[in-house]
């Protein structure tokens, strides 16, 4: 034990753990706020306003996690940030397009002219569908470790649906913690419809994954790694069964409840990442790299990992912080 600490032999799995947790922190705080702008189409204009000012305060913030989980996987793995960006080029740059064309709207569909407004806000939720749809593609495409032809195609396409669903999930039930009245019901009915197009999604993935190496269905089949593997779906779909009559008796009075659709929706999330995770350990690019094949030295790693342990500190404070300090119901987003 003393010899594998000393000998940086740990490091590795560290920083897979730390880009494991930044991309997960970043699924589900731009997750919600990608699913909002997916919802904004389906409202009228003072309510548009006012599910924007619901993510206003956040939504730069929680894209730092990004930044963050593709930096340490660049400086931690060269070789496999260089693998996966060079097998998802092409999304990655579509998805770069959406996050620009979002951001620009989100900052002009309020100070541009009001003849104009309209299409800032069309583009808004066009750059969040580009976004959810070009990120659950790439998961899917790394998820089967790049493999090609039209199922492993017709996976990654299905998990794409899947996390399109699943922000827009998310983002109903952000809506229902942090809005009131009219748009809170609004909110409720579309965590209805988000839950159950995400169930089918995930069995469109599921029917198609046999015909693809996913190594998931390998470990379902083999002791002890089967418990988990099967007890984690069990409880995502309790969890979704729950979800669905608890959106059947929201809104309650005194906003009683309001936010369990939201910590249900992450508690989904989270077993579902944990169970792909685990899936593919000990590859950090499935079936192609291992994790300590692909790793740098271990001198870079221990420069990298002060680095690190100063950078992330405050990320968290941050994070923490913005939240406290803007808790409580959306108010509209205003630039006077």
């Amino acid at each position: 034990m003393n010899e594998f600490l000393q000998d940086g032999a740990w490091l590795p799995f560290a920083f897979a753990f730390l880009i494991g947790l930044s991309m997960l922190l970043y699924a589900v705080l731009d997750g919600y706020d990608l699913g909002v702008g997916l919802l904004s189409r389906f409202v009228e204009r003072p309510d548009r306003d006012r599910m924007v000012g619901s993510i206003g305060p956040y939504w730069d913030a929680n894209e730092t996690w990004l930044v963050l989980g593709v930096g340490l996987l660049l400086v931690a793995f060269p070789a496999a940030h260089g693998l996966v960006l060079g097998e998802l080029y092409l999304p990655v740059a579509i998805m770069l397009v959406g996050l620009i064309f979002r951001g620009v709207s989100f900052d002009f569909r309020k100070k541009v002219a009001p003849e104009k407004q309209e299409g800032w806000d069309r583009t808004f939720f066009l750059g969040s569908l580009v976004v959810a749809l070009s990120q659950g593609y790439m998961v899917g495409r790394f998820v089967v470790g790049f493999q090609s032809g039209w199922i492993s195609e017709l996976f990654s396409v299905f998990f794409g649906f899947l996390v399109v669903a699943g922000y827009g999930l998310m983002g109903a039930a952000w809506l229902i913690l942090k809005t009131e009245d009219a748009l809170q019901r609004f909110a409720v009915k579309w965590a209805r419809r988000a839950i159950w197009a995400m169930v089918a999604a995930a069995l469109l993935s599921s029917l198609t994954a046999p015909f693809v190496n996913t190594r998931i269905y390998d470990r379902m089949f083999a002791f002890p790694e089967a418990t988990l593997l099967i007890a984690m779906p069990l409880v995502s779909m309790l969890l979704t069964v729950i979800m669905h009559f608890l959106l059947g008796a929201l809104p309650m009075p005194g906003d009683r409840l309001s936010a369990m659709p939201f910590a249900i929706s992450v508690s989904i999330f989270v077993l579902g990442f944990v169970g792909l995770v685990y899936s593919f350990y000990p590859y950090i690019v499935p079936g192609q790299l291992r994790i300590v094949e692909a790793a740098a030295a271990p001198e870079s790693l221990r420069v990298i990992l002060i680095g690190t342990a100063i950078v992330f500190p405050f990320l968290v404070g941050y994070t923490v912080f913005a939240y406290r300090v803007f808790r409580g119901k959306a108010t509209d987003l205003s630039y006077d």
